[in-house]
């Protein structure tokens, strides 16, 4: 095996975001650019000499080109071998199922999750540890800053890998194992859930379903899972095929990407009880009964609310987690079942110190992620099966089960005001007068309400004390309402401003007051506060979800 050093310059702004380093394809494909980021990340690696890298992606456009140079700079570094999913393929969920199955050392995984791909659009790569998750801030820091003083990288010679193909081969002393990448993942959820169940639920006459894939990662997943383990109906995934440019779509599960489901659930002639879809990457949800989509919060609480009927977490969860942005909803299950309810920065990584610690059981975020200590990732298939198992125990509608949680524990109005493409110069200078606003914001009277408190959100890790700073500007009112303003790291061009609403009702009488309605005080609020309008132009958000 000859190593071959090449030498090489930073690129600028190679900082990792929520989860990992997103660009658009054109900007990975420049001459060592991928290769800077992965030196980057193995000069930060202590001891993976000898040790096992598992890899893969969503199948994404660059997705199988950036693999063989993965698979040649591993060699370079030391690794004794490297798992790689079939064709490339490897949702996250099922990454790091791998990884903590098989004591991998660490894992690689491509995507830029619910983003669009294609060759004008978005590529992504990040790094998670040996727990199956995503690597900690202390881990992404130093891999920035080694990107900014980067001189060279190592690679093997060309010797490319047929990914088609189950079996081993080499790249010098590595082995390089080309897996089934749904196995592992399927064997995992199978121990969790009541299959048989699930498949009895499946087999009534009255009971269809539709998976929308969205041509992304976890096709392969249900196909293998849902019509396959489960018995369901051929048919029953759509969109089941993974390519590189997701069909053209954007493989984001909301009702807006993934309109085709919601109007299909909205027609009575076609006969479907439930639906559900996932993102490129397979680790977000939606979940949607017959003309009720299901909020990405409130399916979090559902799933707390009824973990008795699940075998997996039956017997008693020790916690429950959520990010800050997701509603209280959460909160308020917690608290009747007497357990604690952490609340975190928005990413994943946030969850892993809690659930290695077994404080927390259950945890998610309200942009469509959902999971618990079966893993280091969030997982959008777990979340569809948790709902269908919950469905075969009580045998109600999807609509009837939120409404009857809402009369039990009140109801969380709630909404995420999406703006995205912001010119980040302008979304500086919001941020900025936001912030030294908010010394003066308590006591003030809006037709929302008195606001209680307003700060810049912190949080202080109760694992490893380790703190986490400006996560959010936050705006607090005192009949427990709340706006929430902050900048997505999941983009790759400009700033994506989301604002997040809140509301509790607790009368019953009022939980079916539209959504929009419910919240307008609110977005008029938002408006007079950060004055969105004004400074980026923008009236009207692109998105509502």
């Amino acid at each position: 095996m000859n190593i071959i050093t090449v030498a090489t310059t930073p690129f600028p702004g190679q900082k990792p975001g929520t989860s990992g380093l997103r660009k658009k394809v054109k900007v990975f494909s420049q001459p060592g650019y991928l290769e800077n980021f992965v030196q980057s990340i193995f000069d930060n690696l202590n001891g993976q000499q000898g040790k096992t890298l598992v890899l893969g992606g969503d199948g994404r456009y660059f997705n199988d080109v950036a693999i063989q140079i993965i698979l040649r700079m591993a060699a370079a570094t030391g690794f004794g071998r490297v798992l790689v999913g079939q064709n490339g393929i490897l949702s996250t969920p099922a990454a790091s199922a791998v990884i903590r199955k098989r004591g991998a050392f660490g894992g690689i995984i491509l995507s830029a999750s619910h983003n669009p791909g294609g060759p004008d659009d978005d590529f992504g790569i990040k790094y998670n540890l040996g727990n199956g998750g995503p690597a900690n801030e202390t881990f992404t820091d130093a891999v920035y800053a080694r990107t900014r003083e980067i001189s060279a990288y190592r690679i093997v010679e060309p010797a490319d890998i047929d990914l088609a193909c189950l079996g081993e081969t080499h790249i010098g002393a590595m082995r390089v194992s080309v897996i089934d990448p749904v196995a592992d993942y399927a064997e995992l959820l199978e121990s969790l859930f009541d299959f048989e169940r699930i498949a009895g639920l499946l087999a009534r006459p009255g009971f269809r379903m539709r998976f929308d894939a969205m041509h992304a990662v976890n096709g392969p997943y249900a196909h293998a899972i849902l019509e396959g383990c489960l018995g369901a109906p051929s048919g029953t995934v759509v969109n089941g095929t993974p390519l590189p440019d997701f069909g053209g779509g954007h493989p984001d599960p909301n009702p807006v990407y993934a309109a085709e489901l919601v109007t299909a659930l909205a027609d009575p002639a076609s006969g479907l009880s439930f639906g559900a879809a996932s993102d490129g990457d397979g680790d977000r949800n939606m979940i949607v009964g017959r003309s009720f989509i299901v909020s990405p919060s409130d399916s979090l609480a559902v799933i707390a609310a009824n973990y008795k009927l699940i075998p997996a977490y039956a017997e008693g969860l020790a916690g429950v987690a959520r990010s800050m942005p997701t509603s209280c909803a959460l909160d308020r299950v917690a608290a009747e079942l007497g357990i604690p309810c952490y609340e975190t920065p928005t990413g994943w990584k946030y969850f892993g110190n809690l659930l290695d610690a077994g404080k927390a059981t259950l945890c998610g975020e309200e942009s469509a992620g959902t999971g618990s200590n079966h893993l280091r990732e969030k997982d959008g298939l777990w979340a569809v099966l948790y709902w269908l198992n919950i469905l075969a125990c009580r045998d109600e509608p999807v609509d009837r089960i939120v409404r009857e949680h809402w009369r039990h524990f009140g109801r969380n109005v709630y909404a995420r005001h999406d703006y995205e493409g912001i010119e980040a110069a302008k979304a500086e200078i919001l941020f900025a007068e936001l912030r030294q606003k908010l010394p003066t914001l308590a006591g003030m009277e809006f037709v929302a309400g008195r606001v209680k408190a307003a700060d810049d959100f912190c949080y202080t890790d109760p694992v490893d004390g380790s703190r986490s700073d400006k996560q959010g500007v936050r705006v607090l009112l005192e009949d427990g309402s709340r706006v929430v303003f902050r900048l997505s790291g999941t983009g790759t061009e400009g700033a994506t401003l989301r604002v997040y609403l809140e509301r509790y009702v607790a009368d019953p009488a009022l939980h079916e007051i539209p959504v929009q309605e419910a919240l307008a005080p609110l977005v008029a609020l938002a408006e007079k506060v950060a004055r969105i309008a004004e400074i980026t132009g923008r009236k009207v958000p692109d998105v509502i979800s």
